[in-house]
C-alpha cells in the first residue's frame, strides 16, 4: 500500500473511509504481532506510515464533521 495523500483521501466518500480505516488498523494489527513475534518486518517505516494513514483519514473524517455542524 502506497502512502495516502490528503488530496486523495479527500475525493474517498465516508463509507470509503470507514473501510480504509479498517483496513489501515488491520495492517497494523498484523505488522505489530509480526513484531511481537519476532517476525522479519518487510519494511522498518512502515508501521509508522500506517500510523499516519489512519491519522490523516481521521482529521478528515472530523474536518466533515465539524462543517456538518457549522
Amino acid at each position: 500500500m502506497s502512502v495516502l495523500k490528503v488530496k486523495d483521501i479527500r475525493k474517498l466518500g465516508e463509507k470509503d473511509l470507514e473501510k480504509k480505516t479498517n483496513e489501515l488498523k488491520l495492517e497494523l494489527a498484523k505488522e505489530k504481532a509480526n513484531v511481537s513475534i519476532g517476525a522479519g518486518v518487510t519494511s522498518s517505516g512502515r508501521l509508522k506510515e500506517i500510523r499516519k494513514g489512519i491519522a490523516r483519514i481521521l482529521t478528515i473524517k472530523r474536518e466533515g464533521e465539524k462543517k456538518k455542524h457549522e
